[in-house]
């Protein structure tokens, strides 16, 4: 036998509904103000439209009513009437509220305690106490429409809420009579009520906080949100006999993660001139016309040269478009005069740099010559099987010992079905035939840092740059630039017609881009100098056809021979806005200390051809200006803020892209930003 202790009256957690309601606003108000900490944060992402997450919770309930009989076998003396207690609430959650928007839907359903006991009653007989306590839980299913009054973080709620029962077990405990406390109390009772439905449908009310954990800088961010709500008796009968009735106050807090929109901002581009504009109500035809023009100007390049030699798919041939030199040429092979040893098929665009590129394979076997304690490891990668990607490798191998003449202990290969650092992603559905042809290749990787560029050793390593002399044609800053607002909102396309003052017109485009840069020389021919007048003649969608007339000047104007420009460049991994940790070093310890004082420094990204034209052009963009924050932090740890930057993204425009995208080595190297550092 066992002696219940009895409750004191003043141990109740509350005693009336409108006390409970006010207690569990003023705790939830407090949760709120304590933890609500903003965060200051870069808006690279929208906030979520969809968020995901657990719900939980205390749920303060109140008893209302009378309850007398328990179940067919059990009634009490007396009727219970009031009581009070504390139970868990727990369950997923769903929302959905777009971050400018006023109005929303919430979704929450899980375990729902509602578990309580009653105000201790005495028995009328024998003055002896009566104690009841239940485990009553349900399964709840609580949609809700949710309101943002103020379009900020904080938020009210209100929908149904329907219960399913789970657990409607009681304990009826009974004392001794106090007079005679040498008596021995009767067991408690453990049951269920009986006639409890199995199915309940109310209501809440309710208010809540968003307080953000994580900034706008992350795509998926995480949100702490305290809330507090107001359950009412209104149709939470829990049986269907007598008058049982529950109102409950829940305080808790959720936890939702969901991921943001990529916020696109507008290119990053100085136009150092004025412009000339002409303007009406539905579009604006601008052109920026610099006023010098260089035409020419010797650019000393340091060329980056991939630690990769891409193979045919099928094939463990080295393909003739790379250089192969036969023992009696190596003798002559040297770094600077590779313009003497040209492949087969030489590209179109930007042939100086990958004669050097093309030159890889005799570029390795002379550095190997000239430090006999370099090692290196040659990794080949196919889909077709290990066993091939080794035998691609041993090809480079049999190359590097039979012409050069390098020992083969020095040299390691291996197979694999994927490059470490593969072009095709997990999980990419798209183009996958043009991004498998880029991971069947040889990667070259070393510890020798006579090989490697000096910062860094590894399989992801390019090898040590190359300098060429070269001579730039119309640099970026004497392009002409056209620029249409909103032309990408506007038109499905535009074009120029460039008229001379002889009436000899120039056709370009069709573009689709909200501006346009041409080469300041291929608009003014062989002439000196002119004017011009542009028309642009744009198709809206819509089918109508709006036309916009510039006028402008330009001159030709050659600077000395004694400038010369540096132009350096990194290479980007595929679909990556940001440079490896081997680049930085490289930006911050080799090329911002070239950086004359007062020089200039233009930034161009690129991108290859696979995807998205528009993402390729942010992704551009973004890359641009990582080389610019790289370099700007450089200077400002020198104390120094004397130079100009100018920043253009191309994305994967072929005509302004540095290489073609036939070939892997091609696409890759168009994965940059060129890096052109200009004197005062």
């Amino acid at each position: 036998m066992k002696t219940k202790t009895d409750t004191k009256k003043g141990t109740r957690l509350l005693r009336s509904p409108l006390k409970l309601v006010i207690k569990g606003f003023i705790i939830g108000a407090l949760i709120m103000t304590v933890t609500h900490t903003p965060l200051q944060a870069q808006d690279t992402y929208t906030r979520p439209s969809w968020w995901f997450g657990v719900a939980g919770g205390a749920n303060l309930n109140y008893y209302q009513g009378t309850t007398q009989v328990l179940n067919a076998d059990i009634t009490v003396p007396a009727a219970f009437r009031h009581g009070n207690g504390l139970g868990l609430y727990l369950g997923p959650l769903l929302e959905y509220h777009r971050p400018d928007s006023r109005w929303g839907f919430m979704l929450q359903a899980g375990y729902d305690g509602r578990m309580g006991e009653w105000d201790e009653i005495t028995k009328p007989c024998d003055n002896c106490p009566v104690n009841l306590d239940t485990d009553l839980s349900y399964i709840a299913i609580e949609p809700s429409l949710r309101l943002a009054p103020f379009k900020s973080n904080f938020y009210l709620f209100a929908g149904p809420r329907l219960a399913f029962n789970y657990n409607k077990s009681f304990t009826y405990s009974q004392g001794v009579n106090p007079n005679y406390p040498e008596l021995e109390s009767p067991e408690d009772v453990n049951a269920d009520f009986s006639e409890i439905n199995k199915m309940i449908i109310s209501m809440q009310v309710g208010a809540g906080l968003d307080i953000p954990l994580s900034s706008q800088s992350k795509q998926t961010q995480w949100m702490f949100s305290p809330y507090v709500s107001f359950h009412p008796y209104y149709g939470q009968d829990p049986r269907s006999i007598q008058t049982w009735t529950l109102t409950t106050i829940r305080v808790g807090a959720t936890i939702k993660f969901g991921r943001g929109s990529e916020v696109v901002k507008p290119a990053e581009e100085v136009r150092p001139l004025p412009a000339v504009v002409v303007a009406e109500n539905d579009v604006k035809f601008t052109v920026n016309s610099p006023a010098n023009i260089p035409v020419e100007r010797r650019v000393r390049e340091t060329f980056p040269v991939l630690n990769y030699i891409f193979f045919n798919v099928g094939s463990a041939e080295i393909p003739d478009r790379y250089v192969l030199l036969s023992k009696d040429q190596v003798k002559d092979f040297k770094e600077d005069r590779l313009e003497v040893f040209k492949p087969k098929r030489l590209p179109g665009r930007s042939a100086r740099e990958m004669i050097v590129y093309y030159n890889v394979i005799n570029i390795l076997g002379d550095r190997m010559g000239q430090y006999p304690s370099a090692k290196i490891t040659l990794s080949g990668s196919t889909l077709e099987g290990s066993s091939n990607g080794k035998e691609m490798a041993e090809s480079v191998k049999k190359y590097l010992v039979n012409v050069f003449g390098i020992n083969a202990n020095r040299i390691t290969t291996d197979g694999k079905m994927k490059p470490r650092l593969a072009s095709e992603p997990i999980g990419r559905t798209t183009e996958l035939k043009t991004l498998r042809e880029e991971d069947n290749r040889v990667t070259i990787w070393s510890e020798s840092p006579e090989i490697l560029m000096v910062y860094e050793t590894g399989p992801n390593v390019p090898l040590k740059p190359v300098d060429i002399l070269v001579v730039e044609t119309a640099p970026l800053e004497s392009f002409v630039t056209f620029l249409v607002d909103d032309a990408e909102k506007t038109f499905t396309s535009w074009s120029l017609d460039i008229a001379d003052n002889k009436g000899k017109v120039q056709k370009y485009g069709p573009f689709t881009g909200n501006n346009r840069s041409i080469s300041g020389k291929s608009i003014l021919g062989n002439l000196p100098d002119g004017n011009f007048k542009a028309t642009m003649i744009g198709t809206t969608k819509r089918g109508m056809t709006i036309k916009k007339e510039a006028s402008f000047s330009m001159k030709l104007w050659t600077p000395s021979v004694d400038e010369q420009a540096m132009r350096y460049s990194v290479i980007y991994e595929f679909d990556e806005p940001e440079v490896t940790p081997t680049y930085v070093k490289y930006l911050t310890e080799v090329v911002t200390p070239k950086i004359p004082n007062g020089g200039k420094v233009i930034l161009s990204g690129f991108t290859d051809n696979i995807g998205d034209a528009a993402f390729n052009k942010r992704l551009s963009l973004k890359r641009a200006n990582d080389v610019k924050a790289i370099i700007e932090k450089s200077l400002a740890k020198a104390g120094r803020g004397d130079v100009t930057f100018v920043v253009h993204s191309f994305g994967e425009d072929e005509n302004s892209s540095p290489y073609e995208n036939n070939f892997p080595e091609e696409r890759f190297y168009n994965r940059t930003v060129l890096i052109d550092i200009i004197p005062r």
